[in-house]
């Protein structure tokens, strides 16, 4: 670090100049992310479902519509009434559009037309699958339920596909209106912080920097593997917040060091080999934090693991690269455009002095703060034990989407919508199952409350396909379970797929996966905060903290998108708790946390290593990172909150999830809790065993 130091503030236009072209060109090239990004990966492509979906999608072809088209007869016209002219527009649309099957109300037989019918007799649907292979693009689903609408007939467009576009466009419209009022903001928060606008405009630079870099990173790896567009809006918005957070803390420590009396040069090699340490030993915490998201075998979480990781360093490099080259070359002009006379030098001393009295009423109370806190964490996190995992549906976008309302409509007006289970039966070394076997899963589905109704779909080879129907009123989940509990006749094996299992499955693997990624959280973390302040105490403790912010925060969005307290406020319908984004808010508060733990702990430590008591040294460090962990965690509130403003209920729920958790962990954790359990345990906070202690001389990175 400290030769970075020096070759910075040496080359410091050539370090400039390389980042920020570098970036700029890179993210130009980035920007055609937008069209390579997935809609699924939430399948865990190992489980049961997704190897008969597999089978029967390479067998028999897709058994999911791509469009299913809702046809409304006008008032004083029946549906055999508008027949002929539905299925013109349909005739039309093959001629146009290649297709792999379409299916309407009035090509099929009476029974299967009843299916196709709403309970009002009102309304009738046609279902589209294209031949993606044959050209079509996603982009042009537009115009192709243009194509699909007959003039003077309302039609409504829903299926699998359609609510996947929908919620690509509101995720791109969401990031555009995010950032156009999150920058703003912070830039205002960050002056009134800082007390220049100079000064405020250097973490807002870096961050924009970062944003182009994520397009760019993300556009790299959709060459590699599926990359969610989910993934998209957290890597730019999280790369955003942590640049703006780093710089912040980057552009203090450099005020700081100016403040003491030290020449630009100097300032920023003392800046770069302090909190240019603490920022990469942040940013080292935060890519092992994410790391754990890699171990799941959904394509989702692991595009949101990639894409975090992503942000993280790209947020982390700038911060080491053009933000001290930046400073070198401002020097003292960092201080310029004051917003009114004096106001950099109030604005410190008032921080020192407010979070001074803060800390010193926390340490003649520890007990009495710690108890109350820990309690009250506890209180809020209560809700957590009623909590279940559930999936991303066509509920999670907007009310007034027609995405939506067609799904709805499909949902309460008509006798079936597909839910069904697909029961797959194959015969033995490749012979085809019996009619005999067929008729004995067919028998024991049947026997099943909750199963309506069984019938053969489709066959091929060396197995059948029957549909089980879920009946009214049961759990689909449960059915699944018992469907799976049958009895294979001799000579077959009995797989059981469709929706129900596919999202049983996946949330299954989540459970079963979720300890190993906590555990690779939690041990890289102890680890890394040993070789950083060479205790074993700080490591435990930080790490018991993140666990007390985690559990605070999913008990509020429990009580809140489950339960329902609030829901409508916010414009969601409760549900069960969408398991991506459990992970990707275990991953990013957890790393959050331990990563203010080093802001606040990093100066600690440096002052009881210059001889401070271990009162002292909470009472410094607290005083000098006081103001600057809650600007970091008030901004990064700003950008992640802007979450909050989206359509769709599942990045809500991300947004308010970050809200909740940073004000719980950057304010009641870090500034209160934390330092009242520091003063309780003493000079034990500083302990680890000899041999421990030889190792951390050896190896540690904190010193």
């Amino acid at each position: 670090m400290t030769r970075w130091a020096s070759f910075v503030v040496s080359r410091k236009w050539w370090v400039l100049v390389l980042a920020v072209l570098t970036v700029v060109v890179s993210g130009l090239w980035g920007l055609g992310v937008f069209s390579k990004l997935s809609q699924g990966g939430y399948v865990d492509p190992n489980s049961e479902a997704a190897q008969v979906s597999s089978l029967v999608h390479d067998r028999l072809g897709s058994q999911s519509p791509d469009i299913v088209a809702i046809y409304t007869a006008p008032e004083g016209r029946t549906l055999a009434d508008i027949g002929p002219e539905v299925q013109q527009t349909l005739a039309a649309f093959k001629e146009q559009v290649p297709t792999r099957s379409v299916i309407s109300y009035w090509s099929v037989d009476p029974a299967s037309a009843a299916q196709l019918t709403s309970n009002d007799g009102t309304k009738a649907v046609a279902t589209v699958s294209i031949d993606w292979d044959a050209g079509p693009q996603l982009a042009d689903l537009d115009e192709m339920t243009r194509a699909l609408s007959p003039p003077g007939i309302d039609a409504q467009f829903g299926g699998g596909t359609v609510v996947g576009n929908s919620f690509s466009q509101h995720l791109q419209q969401d990031l555009v209106r995010a950032e156009a009022i999150a920058l703003p903001i912070t830039l205002l928060l960050l002056v009134l912080v800082f007390g220049t606008v100079v000064a405020a405009a250097v973490p807002v630079f870096v961050g924009m920097l970062t944003v182009f870099s994520a397009f760019a990173t993300l556009r790299i790896l959709t060459m590699f593997t599926e990359v969610s567009s989910f993934a998209l809006n957290v890597a730019s918005l999280l790369g955003l917040g942590l640049a703006i957070d780093y710089g912040l803390f980057v552009v203090s420590r450099y005020r700081e060091e100016l403040a003491a009396g030290s020449e630009p040069g100097e300032a920023v090699r003392r800046t770069v080999t302090t909190a240019g340490r603490t920022v990469l030993f942040s940013g080292l915490l935060l890519v092992c934090a994410f790391a754990g998201m890699l171990v799941f075998p959904q394509a989702v979480i692991r595009s949101l693991g990639f894409g975090a990781i992503a942000a993280v360093i790209s947020a982390a490099l700038l911060s080491l690269t053009a933000v001290p080259a930046l400073l070198a070359v401002l020097g003292h002009r960092i201080n310029s455009l004051a917003w009114r006379r004096g106001a950099v030098e109030r604005g410190e001393e008032r921080a020192t002095r407010f979070w001074g009295g803060v800390v010193t009423r926390v340490m003649r109370r520890p007990v009495t703060f710690a108890v109350t806190i820990v309690a009250g964490l506890l209180l809020l996190a209560s809700p957590l034990l009623g909590a279940s995992l559930g999936e991303i549906t066509y509920t999670a976008l907007p009310p007034d989407d027609p995405a939506r309302a067609a799904s709805q409509t499909l949902s309460t007006e008509f006798p079936t919508t597909g839910e069904a289970a697909s029961v797959l039966v194959r015969g033995e070394d490749g012979a085809p199952p019996t009619t005999a076997q067929l008729a004995d899963v067919g028998a024991q589905a049947r026997a099943l409350d909750g199963v309506s109704q069984v019938r053969m779909v489709a066959a091929a080879d060396d197995f059948a396909l029957l549909q089980a129907t879920y009946a009214e009123g049961t759990a689909p989940a449960d059915t699944v379970r018992e469907l799976r509990a049958i009895d294979a006749p001799a000579g077959t094996d009995v797989k059981v797929g469709g929706g129900a299992a596919l999202t049983l499955d996946g949330n299954t693997s989540i459970a079963e996966n979720l300890p190993l990624m906590i555990a690779i959280m939690v041990g890289s973390t102890l680890v890394l905060l040993f070789l950083a302040f060479g205790s074993v105490v700080l490591p435990v403790k930080a790490v018991a903290m993140a666990g007390l912010s985690l559990a605070a925060t999913f008990g509020v969005l429990t009580w809140v998108f489950q339960d329902g307290h609030g829901a409508a406020m916010l414009g969601v319908t409760p549900n069960p708790l969408e398991p991506t984004f459990v992970v990707l808010i275990l991953a990013v508060v957890f790393g959050l946390s331990t990563d203010y733990e080093v802001f606040l702990m990093s100066r600690m430590v440096e002052a009881r290593e210059n001889g401070a008591s271990t009162e002292d040294a909470v009472r410094i460090g607290t005083e000098r990172t006081g103001r600057i962990v809650t600007a970091a965690a008030a901004l990064l509130i700003i950008v992640t909150g802007a979450f909050t403003l989206s359509g769709l209920s599942i990045m809500r729920f991300l947004g308010v999830g970050m809200i909740v958790a940073l004000i719980i962990d950057a304010t009641v954790v870090r500034m209160l809790l934390v330092p009242s359990l520091v003063k309780l345990m003493g000079d034990a906070n500083w302990w680890a065993p000899a041999w421990m202690r030889r190792v951390y001389e050896k190896v540690g990175i904190g010193h």
